[in-house]
């Protein structure tokens, strides 16, 4: 092995190479080595399908010569196993944007070089396309029924079969019938480089350079923005995804007229479609071929499906029907609930001091409710608290309160919302006033029941003065 790579680098360079060291494999059976001497770097590759080989190295010829950013190969072995081609370095976007995925806050350089990345998928996807011979295609040159088939089937018997459910292969069958029609409704002669995600993007001088599409073929655009965007360890918030899908439409409408609305539309269903595609491969590679990366992206494209559901997909019925089940089995529940957010919410006196944060996060907001006019100044009202008719109605006719809490809700909503997508676990709320018996428990019995409401999360309520606690369980997130 070593000595092809080497016979080709000696041919390419006219030197031989000093150095020849093994990178670490991805997901393929390709192997890859870098070969240097005191001038040059280059990449050597060993794969074993030597049409996997001939189809990469003469797409990238092709996509070169369109002034597309990916790596130059040189020479090849004449038996195609072999391959030189540029070295890039060693910087792939999924790194590089690795603050971003364990936080979820991905900050001004992160989000740069996303949309840098996405707005030059069309120019692969037209350009690339554009005198293309889709014959070179590995394995097969257009995403066709056939193919769509293959992964649908991939992921019912490499993965929804090793759960352990229990479904009926006619009813799921028909749905995914009906799914591949809808996918198929619009025919393209665009290129769908099919694994476009972050791992396939290589950095290079501040630019994206694209590796590894030599599993692309004809068949539409919206297939390649959903592997990107909802790759599942890329993390991405829904509202990076927004302001990434309308970057890609703004460098779509360069190529080809865009519907906004149709676009979203279709988009949706090749999300769910590659989805239980990666989910297949996840099952083959993860729990058949015992890689533990693979296995590790599971709970994060589970979470991708737990949220795909809430969009109906009324034409999947039985399908959605089988998936609700399996986001719900026990295994992917109890990661969910890992990493589900609680609120604490507390009303409180101050004479008797703040409460202490007992999740140990150095608590989160305290709000001062004492410029609200307070019942407790009349002695008709020291008998009720908060939760009492008497006292919401003099708070809520006197409106500033309700003036008080809307302001309020306006702050924590954001950060709520921030907290889910960071997955945090743990938020703390407390309201005090003067004894802790009116305005702040009116307060805090209403956010409690706002934030439950609107965002599902679970609520731990504690009147500390009064010695009353109440829980708000958790809705789907």
């Amino acid at each position: 092995m070593n000595t092809e790579l080497k016979y080709l680098f000696q041919q390419y360079t006219g030197k031989q190479a000093d150095d020849i060291v093994e990178l670490p494999s991805s997901g393929s059976n390709r192997r890859y080595f870098r070969l240097q001497n005191d001038t040059v770097s280059l990449i050597g590759v060993m794969g074993t399908s030597t049409d996997e080989n001939r189809a990469f190295y003469k797409m990238a010829k092709h996509f070169k010569a369109q002034g597309i950013n990916v790596p130059n190969v040189y020479l090849h072995s004449s038996d195609w196993i072999y391959y030189i081609q540029e070295d890039l370095g060693d910087t792939i976007l999924f790194n590089a944007i690795q603050k971003g995925r364990l936080t979820r806050a991905f900050d001004h350089d992160e989000k740069k070089m996303l949309c840098k990345t996405i707005q030059m998928l069309p120019l692969i996807q037209f350009k690339g396309a554009d005198g293309l011979d889709f014959n070179l295609c590995f394995p097969q040159p257009e995403f066709n029924e056939r193919s769509i088939l293959w992964d649908l089937n991939y992921f019912k018997y490499c993965f929804l079969k090793s759960t352990g459910i229990d479904f009926q292969e006619n009813l799921l069958e028909d749905d995914f019938n009906a799914m591949t029609k809808v996918l198929l409704r619009d025919k393209t002669n665009t290129f769908m480089y099919r694994d476009f995600q972050s791992r396939n993007v290589m950095i290079k001088d501040g630019e994206p350079y694209f590796i590894d599409f030599q599993g692309g073929r004809k068949g539409p655009f919206y297939y390649d923005v959903a592997s990107f965007l909802w790759q599942a360890k890329a993390n991405f918030t829904d509202e990076l995804r927004k302001q990434l899908i309308n970057d890609y439409i703004e460098s779509l409408k360069k190529f080809t007229t865009v519907v906004e609305h149709d676009f979203h539309n279709r988009l949706q269903h090749f999300v769910l479609f590659r989805t239980l595609q990666v989910l297949g491969a996840y099952g083959f590679r993860g729990y058949f071929e015992k890689k533990p990366h693979f296995i590790q992206s599971v709970p994060f494209a589970i979470d991708n499906l737990r949220s795909l559901l809430n969009n109906g997909y009324d034409e999947y019925p039985y399908l959605c029907q089988i998936l609700r089940q399996l986001t719900g089995l026990k295994q992917f529940s109890d990661d969910l609930k890992k990493h589900a957010l609680e609120v604490s919410i507390y009303s409180f006196a101050y004479k008797k001091g703040i409460p202490n944060d007992i999740s140990g996060n150095g608590g989160g907001y305290v709000f001062d409710c004492r410029s609200i006019n307070n019942p407790g100044k009349y002695e008709h009202y020291n008998q009720f608290n908060g939760l009492d008719e008497p006292v919401i109605k003099y708070l809520e006719d006197d409106g500033e309160i309700l003036t008080f809490l809307q302001n309020i809700y306006k702050i924590v909503d954001s950060s709520v919302n921030r907290y889910i997508n960071r997955k945090f676990t743990n938020l703390m709320i407390c309201f005090g006033c003067t004894g802790g018996q009116h305005r702040s428990v009116y307060a805090a019995q209403h956010l409690a029941e706002h934030l439950n409401k609107k965002f599902g999360v679970k609520v731990n309520l504690i009147h500390r003065e009064q010695n009353i606690e109440q829980i708000f369980e958790a809705k789907n997130q």
